[in-house]
């Protein structure tokens, strides 16, 4: 019985007439593009899982047999993804770390740049990891492959002429700020504003008695969230700082209840190192205490007032159950203005590092924190590099604590940057969309409007 050939047919035979001298020679000749689109993805750390599962189900919902393959992490799985490599891969932090992984990294991009030039997907997705997917998204928008990249890194704080090197590699970008997409147009790059998926997660009015209930926490007490950093350098360069701060406010505020979320077991075990010499000691159960714990409060060893509960994760609880937030410059910052809580930033790295980012004119803002970024004025106080000490950011707590009228304002602006950052239906449907638009028309095989 003749059987009509398939795609792997066609591909072998093409690529035995280039080695027989009657094509001309080029790569292997890629397989014809499958009727069910293809998407191909491409995540670095777990936000970028996240990120991507709730991408997937997005798209689902418009390309119901779509199939998605890729680099991905158990979240992406979840929802059906097919993981050639899993997120791990990717999650390199630190130069010396990305140094020793740097041969493996390149091997790894080049293999998927071949894999996925020859699978043809519809369109391929770069979620965040910069570093890794731009030079991705570069070989194969060369191979004729549409490309997106989904996070803008930073332009608007780093180096803004890297919105031209950007659109050499991705044919559209999907910008989680507003501000972001005006900076492209100025380089002629097409870029999309799709909202921020955090602003997705958080209620406009978050519950304060809820979370505190959810923690074991007083209602009526005042609290201190601290966050130090999500990755263990950060909570190395900054952690003492912080705890040291978070003492002198315990002085001065009293019944002070004190929570530190962790990000990861690693960060826990050394926030608990740091903890036992910082005067803000945790109890025998305050130390493990988490969502299930009941609403006893067990003093410090040393410390004047109820020791600190340290928590494995739940920092968007511990945000929103807190009065103030003492928080380390990054992400965070956009949590605690989305848990409308009045906050402190403080950020320091080494002294050489900031001088030759000065220096070099790298830096193109003169504010660091996202709210205040978004703002575009002075909203909640930054201390920075040598003014990050536990003396000026106790001072700034405190005077938080204190100011009842400067919060209220606080929460009436932090509502409306989060309006600002929600696109329609969602950030997912809305990158889904802009992604689904790329992608030709059954009818005249152009791209939709």
């Amino acid at each position: 019985m003749h059987r009509a050939p398939n795609h792997r047919d066609y591909a072998s035979h093409m690529n035995s007439r280039v080695r027989d001298g009657t094509a001309s020679p080029a790569s292997p000749v890629p397989v014809p593009r499958s009727p069910v689109p293809v998407f191909a993805l491409a995540a670095g750390e777990d936000s970028g899982d996240l990120l991507g599962a709730d991408l997937i189900e997005a798209l689902r919902v418009r390309f119901p047999d779509a199939r998605f393959v890729g680099v991905g992490g158990s979240r992406m799985r979840a929802v059906g993804f097919e993981s050639w490599h899993d997120i791990a891969e990717l999650s390199v932090m630190g130069l010396a770390e990305v140094l020793r992984h740097l041969p493996r990294l390149l091997h790894l991009r080049r293999s998927l740049a071949r894999r996925f030039t020859e699978l043809r997907p519809n369109v391929f997705i770069g979620i965040d990891a910069p570093d890794f997917n731009l030079g991705l998204e570069k070989k194969l928008k060369h191979a004729g492959i549409r490309t997106v990249h989904y996070v803008s890194p930073s332009i608007w704080a780093w180096r803004e002429n890297r919105a031209d090197k950007i659109g050499q590699s991705a044919d559209c970008v999907l910008c989680l700020f507003p501000m972001e997409p005006t900076i492209y147009a100025k380089h002629g790059v097409n870029a999309r504003f799709v909202g921020h998926p955090l602003a997705d997660r958080f209620p406009l009015a978050p519950d304060r008695d809820a979370a505190r209930r959810e923690l074991g926490l007083s209602e009526n007490a005042p609290v201190l969230a601290v966050l130090p950093g999500s990755r263990l350098s950060e909570i190395h360069r900054l952690g003492e700082t912080f705890l040291e701060a978070a003492r002198r406010v315990a002085t001065e505020i009293p019944n002070l209840q004190v929570v530190i979320p962790a990000a990861n077991a690693r960060c826990r075990s050394e926030l608990d190192n740091l903890l036992r010499g910082s005067g803000l000691e945790s109890g025998p159960e305050t130390g493990d205490r988490g969502p299930e714990a009941d609403s006893s409060t067990l003093p410090g060893p040393r410390s004047p007032v109820p020791g600190p509960m340290l928590l494995d994760a739940h920092a968007d609880r511990a945000m929103i159950a807190a009065n103030v937030v003492l928080l380390a410059s990054g992400t965070a910052a956009l949590e605690a203005m989305l848990a409308k809580r009045p906050m402190v930033v403080g950020y320091r790295i080494a002294e050489f590092t900031h001088a030759v980012v000065k220096g070099l004119g790298m830096l193109k803002t003169n504010v660091y924190s996202l709210p205040n970024i978004l703002a575009g004025k002075p909203l909640v106080p930054e201390l920075m590099q040598r003014d990050c000490t536990p003396a000026r950011l106790a001072d700034a707590v405190v005077k938080l604590f204190g100011d009842s009228g400067h919060r209220a304002e606080l929460i009436h602006e932090f509502e409306r940057m989060h309006l600002a950052l929600h696109a329609g239906g969602g950030a997912a449907a809305a990158a889904a969309l802009a992604i689904g638009q790329m992608l030709p028309t059954p009818e005249s095989g152009a791209s939709s409007p």
